[in-house]
């Protein structure tokens, strides 16, 4: 299992200068994949269904929960614009999110359901600061909203990618067409979403019968 890296960006180069990333609120990919995350049976099907449902554009993160067996349970979708990548702000962001469309879980003993990242981005797929800060927000929204923690995957111009597993492929894309839903989804209407770290829009929340 291999990871690219991404040359560090401006903006990451100022918050390191600043004294590191912003308190080490970031995962590196080693700690990521030390940690456990179950893997998806079917990640092609999983991330097609959501970029049908939510059709991406760069900047937008699809949070989708998942029942013991893969099926999609809720999703929403929102814009998150930051100027540094801060695993705190993106934590804030998903928690808000789930919690507009799903109520927490933290009565069970041990999660039976499974919280998906899908974050679509502009560059490739090497792995970013950004892509930490996610992967830390992922993990601790998961905890507090009492889910297991899932995958976290990137869309790109070059396709999509599971960080940490290796798995990926060309379509979809963030320039792609978003394939045509079966009949068997139900489909609500958008909900906005505003989050104290910045601007957040466009969630929708989807669920499958």
């Amino acid at each position: 299992m291999t990871f690219g890296f991404a040359p560090p960006s401006t903006s990451s180069l100022a918050t390191a200068a600043r004294g590191g990333s912003r308190h080490g609120r970031l995962l590196e990919p080693a700690e990521w994949t030390a940690a456990g995350i179950p893997l998806l049976r079917n990640p092609r099907e999983v991330v097609s269904g959501l970029h049908s449902r939510h059709t991406p554009v760069p900047a937008t993160a699809v949070i989708a929960v998942l029942d013991p067996e893969e099926r999609l349970v809720a999703s929403a979708s929102f814009v998150q614009r930051s100027t540094s990548a801060d695993g705190w702000e993106y934590r804030n962001a998903l928690l808000a999110a789930l919690r507009r469309v799903l109520p927490h879980d933290l009565r069970l003993r041990t999660p039976v359901r499974t919280a998906v990242l899908m974050y679509c981005r502009e560059g490739d797929e090497r792995w970013t600061e950004e892509d930490g800060a996610w992967m830390w927000g992922l993990r601790d929204a998961c905890t507090l909203h009492g889910l297991r923690c899932g995958a976290y995957i990137t869309l790109t111009r070059n396709g999509w990618q599971v960080l940490g597993e290796g798995r990926g492929g060309r379509r979809p894309s963030s320039e792609s067409r978003p394939e045509r839903l079966g009949d068997t989804v139900a489909e609500f209407a958008p909900l906005s979403l505003s989050t104290g770290g910045g601007a957040a829009e466009a969630l929708r929340r989807t669920a499958a019968r």
